[in-house]
């Protein structure tokens, strides 16, 4: 067998091999010696069978097992030529030339590896991370916030009018077309004006009425409204206001810090304030991070470091690309695409500086997350496809499994190990406010 190796850079290689007739030949007869050994073939006892009974029996499994050996075999020489440890392939090798002939057969291998990455000082190009200011203004408007949505509501017995924030108990009737409609009748409800329960422009008109007051509110069903009935129409709402109420006002003492923080049993209105502050600046650091500096030192990183990119990946993403490009093109757009090969070659192109930078950005993560010593295991991950699963009212074993046999769970843990790395590289650089 005749090999020709070419390492094109540090993550691609190439290997070309003429596997000749003896060589197949030789390993359909050590094959079937094996299997002389082991199987067992009807008519003659174990380990006592004939070569060409085993020949004959097995006829083209055995040239294919050959074939797929002179491969293996093919693949083993090339790396060790190449000095490749095959412990750094990435994927399959991908056989892209596979010609037979009566002497043999012509093969080109075309094999990835993970790329050589030298990271140098990258701790150098973190900004540094300035902590957020939160103010006294601020924190004491999240303590009123958080008391009063769990204060109660008392009756407003001044005569006054009702504004925005205010809790109204109203009856209401609603007619479309001048007759009343089903579900459109109710008596003691209790909106808060401002919550965009009610259809738009209702809630508006409500505001400044008075206790006691009567009206008739003109408004307009939305297009996409539940029930075809009333989508899109007209409609008129009598609205009588029998109470108006708000949250009792929220008095910051140490009762409501002990209210506020259960867990302590010192707790005051100095702690309080503390630990709202912490919560204000941890929000506000989750912001800054998720929509500004860790895109920004992403973006940082990709652009500093020079790495080859294993092409078959790169062909990868851009496929995948195309894939999704094409499930948002209507019927038309398709058909137009399917009649023109040109122009579905030229539109997966120009996927292909999206496509080079995230496969990149992923090897870049890879090799940070390796110096880093972050990692994220399987029940890591498990854990928080299952939370963020029943966060969203889904079934998180289903939502598991969907993930799994899609091929998603890879990328998942990718995205986790990614925020894990960009988060302790920024964490390292933040000073205080």
């Amino acid at each position: 067998m005749q090999i020709t190796t070419n390492k094109i850079d540090s993550a691609n290689a190439k290997i070309n091999a003429a596997i000749t007739r003896g060589t197949i030949d030789a390993n359909i007869e050590s094959i079937a010696k094996q299997i002389a050994r082991e199987a067992k073939v009807a008519g003659f006892r174990k380990g006592k069978t004939p070569i060409s009974a085993v020949k004959k029996q097995y006829g083209e499994r055995l040239v294919q097992d050959a074939e797929a050996q002179a491969l293996r075999d093919l693949l083993t020489a090339g790396l060790k030529e190449m000095a490749i440890a095959a412990d750094s392939l990435i994927g399959e090798p991908n056989i892209t030339k596979f010609e037979k002939d009566d002497n043999g057969i012509n093969v080109e291998v075309v094999i990835a590896t993970r790329p050589a990455i030298t990271l140098g000082d990258y701790a150098a190009m973190v900004p540094e991370v300035s902590k957020p200011a939160i103010d006294d203004a601020a924190v004491t408007a999240r303590i009123e916030e958080l008391a009063s949505a769990q204060a109660p509501l008392v009756n407003v017995d001044e005569d006054r009018a009702l504004v925005s924030g205010d809790t109204a108990l109203i009856d209401f009737e609603g007619f479309v077309d001048g007759e009343a409609f089903e579900g459109g009748k109710a008596e003691g409800f209790s909106l808060r004006l401002g919550s965009g329960q009610f259809i738009p422009g209702f809630e508006d008109q409500v505001i400044g009425m008075k206790k006691g007051d009567e009206k008739t509110i003109d408004v307009t069903f939305p297009e996409n409204y539940g029930g075809a009935k009333l989508a899109g129409k007209p409609a008129q709402f009598k609205v009588k206001v029998n109470a108006i109420q708000m949250k009792e006002a929220v008095v910051i003492n140490d009762e409501l810090a002990k209210k506020m923080l259960p867990g302590y049993d010192d707790a005051n209105v100095a702690m309080l304030k503390e630990k709202v502050k912490e919560q204000l600046e941890s929000e506000a650091m989750s912001v800054k991070y998720n929509d500004e500096l860790k895109p920004a030192l992403m973006e940082t990183f990709v652009s500093a470091f020079a790495i080859d990119l294993p092409e078959f990946i790169v062909e990868q993403e851009m496929d995948m690309a195309l894939n999704k490009k094409a499930r948002e093109m209507s019927e038309a757009e398709l058909e137009e695409l399917r009649n023109d090969a040109e122009k579905v070659k030229a539109m997966r192109e120009t996927f292909r500086d999206d496509a080079c930078r995230a496969v990149k950005a992923t090897f870049i993560v890879d090799a940070l997350a390796k110096a880093e010593n972050v990692v994220v295991n399987e029940q890591e991950l498990m854990q928080t496809i299952y939370f963020e699963a029943m966060q969203m009212g889904q079934d998180p074993a289903a939502v598991y499994k969907h993930y799994q046999e899609s091929g998603y769970l890879p990328a998942i843990q990718m995205a986790m190990i990614e925020d894990r790395v960009l988060s302790k590289l920024l964490n390292d650089k933040i000073k205080e406010a």
